[in-house]
């Protein structure tokens, strides 16, 4: 068995495959992209589903790839086992429709024991086939040569999502001798595949050779594919011989970082081991998901990166770590991985302030947590409770991030229980919650056979040509070929050549005619769509009768295409312009470019300035202005990251690519159509500006035509508002504003002082009508005044003048009612508080609200209501005086 490095271990199985005709792709990012089914890449195969499903067909059927991946459905036993991960990588190879088991299995036996590559004992590795999977079974004993006593049929062995594509899988065990044949009590299952520490699965290979269909119908899949994965942490461990996937150099040097923060040894108890692994295994997730894009928030895939934070902040605490501490952590990550995943470290500052500016918030909000805490212990003494409700304490760990732990602790200190059962349950409801949030996960859609029968090659003209004669050489209707259509078919349409951009990379697909030789209409393109080998897939309403193997005439919308040019390429200047103002970390997430439009989401850390949205607007038209010639260059990959092309972390290149460059200013890989020099574009606005999600912000903007019509309408208003006002020019409008406002305040003071008046003489009337039940004097009445606040300061005057021991106030207009209810210290020490009286007359107008004992406030929309909610205080106070 070789001694390897984790990044040796990784480089040789990409090598290997690598020799074995397949096409090494980079890791993806965790965050998604195109496929809202997934919170996060969670495995390989995620990342190939465009593949296996049909709608995008490969370079080369033979992939391989370590695929870094984040899951987080087991997350409480991260730390507490050997091989629990948030973040891992999954070392893959992926056949889409070329080989099958043969190769899958002969492969990953060469690979796992020749001594040119792993050199593992063949003794100590077993596997497990699906019962009726004969073939494998065969292969792997006769192919392999592997004795039977080391082939397990397992019922299990059989990888099904419910429907779509499934298939038997076989797994590989290594065999990590006796001494680890300690099983927990009640266990009997110490053997490959069962739950144990001595069989460890490395490398699980699917055969995906079937669709699961309704009604439990298997039928075969017209392409056979290969998906397999083997856990780089897991191969690891036993290349390192280490006793967990921990005690490798892929989380080592954290725990060594660690122990100098904290003073305390790795390992001296349980305890403080579980809280070593928590750390060193959260902060990997959190450097890569960070650096992909992902940012920290109370939602989505931001909740479970503000989760995983404050876990490893509450188990810095247990290592008697107070202050912020994961920050110095990142360039440990960083140096670890750098060769593989060099963006870790050219992100690591971007990445440690995001880190430090959230601990530093959750060490607020334990403080605000621990404040929450006691007031859920000051009311449950109130009524007399000894154990606090387990939804409260569910509140606390959900919405404040306030740990179970902490709650448990000072809870004993008050000598007080906490409800575990009702605790557990809102745990399971959060567990059902996040479960059918996962069902989507790993999804991918049955092949089309019509899609994998497209393979016809189709040439696109549009980067020089608006129009082009081509033969049609498809016709599709209703997932059909057929070889003529009629007037008023839908259809779709696959030609030689065409003129028409199909919609990609954020740019919409292109609309025109089809015409015959004499210019007649034979059919409308409404838009067109990437096939499996980018071919445009021409989506056309027929007008006249088309034929297969015809030449015709395509003809796109010239003006819209122009439109659409002019916005594509602001989309480059505004890319760069972020990056000039925000800096490095403003990535790229997602464009629409259409002819009306432009929009332009990307990745930023907190608000963006109107100045600094202004500066990206002057930055854009100032490129405009200069007239930079935008050059098109197809080129190698490797020569356009030599040229400083900037790529979109996520997006899939092939090795020739398409580079545009705006002069010595943006150069960026991309597959669209461009203006041919920058002043074509005309002039540049920025129209909106707003957070669209955790991390993730939208600038939407107008160009050329869109761009003066929008300006032109802001003209027109300012000219209406100007005449309204009745000033001379636009330019008085603002003045004119700020003297209309001084004069409304003015107006609304001597309002405020007429309706502060009048409510004051109404009180000394109402003060004067006390009330007296079992010694407890009260004032119960309606009263005119402008609004809630002129109800707290006549409460305010009653206090201060003591006219009795209750006072409730009631305000009503046609719509809603308005009630305050104040106690002075009399009325409180009998045991009498304002926020029970408040819950009990607020019923009468359909409203409710709450308060402290001395001071409470309703609303409702029933003031009908309002005489009974009155009449209703005597016999409260009646009620809690007998």
């Amino acid at each position: 068995m070789k001694q390897l490095s984790s990044t040796e271990l990784r480089q040789l199985f990409l090598d290997f495959f690598e020799e074995k005709g397949h096409k090494v792709e980079r890791s993806a990012s965790l965050v998604p992209v195109e496929d809202p089914s997934l919170l996060w890449v969670n495995s390989g195969v995620a990342t190939m589903k465009k593949y296996f499903d049909g709608t995008v067909k490969p370079a080369n059927p033979r992939i391989a790839s370590s695929q870094k991946s984040i899951r987080t459905n087991d997350i409480e036993n991260v730390g507490v086992t050997a091989r629990h991960h948030t973040l891992f990588e999954m070392l893959g190879n992926f056949s889409i429709g070329d080989y099958f088991k043969t190769e899958g299995i002969v492969w990953a036996w060469e690979f796992l024991t020749s001594p040119d590559w792993m050199d593992l004992d063949p003794e100590k590795l077993y596997v497990t086939v699906y019962p009726d999977d004969e073939e494998a079974y065969t292969i792997w004993k006769e192919e392999v040569g592997l004795e039977a006593s080391h082939i397990v049929k397992e019922e299990g062995n059989f990888w099904d999502i419910g429907e779509g594509p499934c298939g038997p899988n076989s797994e590989i065990f290594y065999d990590r001798g006796e001494s680890f044949n300690d099983l927990p009590e009640g266990h009997e299952e110490n053997y490959p595949g069962g739950e144990n520490e001595r069989w460890l699965e490395i490398w699980n290979l699917v055969f995906s050779q079937f669709n699961h269909k309704p009604n439990n119908v298997y039928d075969p899949l017209p392409n056979k594919n290969i998906d397999t994965g083997m856990g780089l942490e897991r191969m690891l461990s036993i290349l390192q011989d280490a006793p967990t996937n921990f005690e490798t150099d892929l989380f080592l040097p954290i725990i060594e970082k660690v122990e100098k923060l904290s003073g305390i040894k790795y390992g001296e108890t349980v305890e403080n081991k579980v809280s070593f692994k928590v750390i060193a295994d959260h902060v990997r997730a959190l450097a890569f998901a960070i650096s992909d894009g992902a940012l920290p928030s109370n939602e989505g895939r931001g909740y479970v990166l503000r989760r995983l934070l404050r876990r490893s902040v509450m188990h810095g605490r247990r290592l008697s770590i107070e202050k912020p501490f994961l920050t110095e952590c990142i360039p440990v990550v960083a140096d670890i991985m750098e060769e593989h995943y060099p963006e870790v470290k050219q992100n690591s500052e971007f990445i440690s302030k995001v880190i430090l500016n959230e601990e530093e918030r959750f060490l607020e909000t334990l403080a605000a947590g621990l404040e929450r805490v006691n007031e859920i212990i000051a009311d449950a003494k109130d009524k007399k409770q000894s154990t606090l409700s387990g939804k409260d304490v569910f509140q606390l760990y959900d919405t404040f991030g306030f740990p179970i732990e902490l709650t448990e602790e000072v809870v004993s200190e008050e000598n007080l229980t906490i409800d575990y059962k009702e605790f557990e349950e809102e745990m399971a409801k959060q567990r059902d919650r996040a479960r059918a949030a996962r069902q989507s996960e790993g999804s991918m859609a049955v092949q089309s056979s019509l899609l994998s029968d497209l393979t016809v090659q189709s040439e696109f003209t549009g980067y020089t040509k608006d129009e082009t004669v081509s033969t049609l050489v498809k016709i599709i209707k209703e997932e059909s070929f057929v070889e003529t259509v009629n007037s008023g078919d839908n259809v779709k349409l696959l030609f030689e050549e065409s003129p028409f951009y199909p919609e990609k990379g954020g740019q919409v697909g292109d609309s025109g005619l089809i015409l015959d030789n004499d210019s007649n209409v034979l059919a409308e393109v409404n838009t067109v769509k990437s096939g499996p080998e980018g071919q445009p897939v021409h989506i056309v309403t027929v007008r006249k009768e088309l034929t297969a193997d015809q030449d015709y005439t395509l003809v796109i919308d010239k003006k819209r295409r122009r439109l659409i040019e002019r916005n594509h390429t602001a989309t480059h200047l505004l890319h760069q312009a972020l990056k000039d103002v925000l800096g490095d970390h403003a990535k790229q997430a997602g464009s629409l470019v259409e002819e009306n439009h432009l929009r332009f989401d990307f990745t930023h850390f907190g608000q963006v300035t109107e100045d600094e949205l202004a500066e990206m607007e002057r930055i854009v038209n100032q490129k405009i202005q200069e007239n930079y010639v935008v050059e098109t260059v197809e080129t190698t990959l490797a020569k356009a990251k030599e040229l400083g092309a900037m790529a979109l972390f996520g997006e899939k290149y092939g090795e020739h690519v398409r580079l545009v460059m705006i002069g010595n200013y943006s150069k960026e890989l991309c597959g669209g159509t461009h203006v041919k020099a920058t002043a074509e574009i005309g002039m540049f606005k920025i129209t909106s500006e707003a957070g669209i999600g955790a991390g993730t912000r939208r600038i939407t903007a107008l160009t050329s035509e869109g761009a003066y019509q929008w300006m032109e309408e802001q003209l027109r208003i300012l000219n209406d508002a100007s005449k309204l006002m009745k000033v001379q020019s636009p330019k008085e409008v603002p003045s004119r504003i700020k003297l209309l406002q001084k004069e409304l305040k003015e107006s609304n003071q001597v309002n405020e002082s007429l309706h502060a008046k009048l409510a004051n003489a109404q009180a000394d009337e109402v003060f004067t009508n006390v009330k007296t039940v079992d010694s407890v004097s009260f004032i119960a009445e309606e009263i005119k005044a402008k609004d809630m606040n002129q109800l707290r300061q006549l409460a305010d005057k009653w206090k201060q003048e003591d006219y009795s021991d209750v006072l409730v106030l009631g305000l009503k207009d046609d719509e809603k009612v308005n009630l305050i209810v104040s106690m002075n210290q009399t009325a409180v020490k009998k045991g009498l508080k304002s926020g029970d009286l408040i819950k009990h007359i607020s019923p009468f107008v359909n409203g409710g609200g709450g308060g402290r004992p001395d001071f409470a406030q309703a609303g409702g929309k029933k003031p009908e209501g309002l005489k009974d909610a009155l009449s209703a205080v005597t016999d409260w106070i009646e009620q809690k005086n007998s």
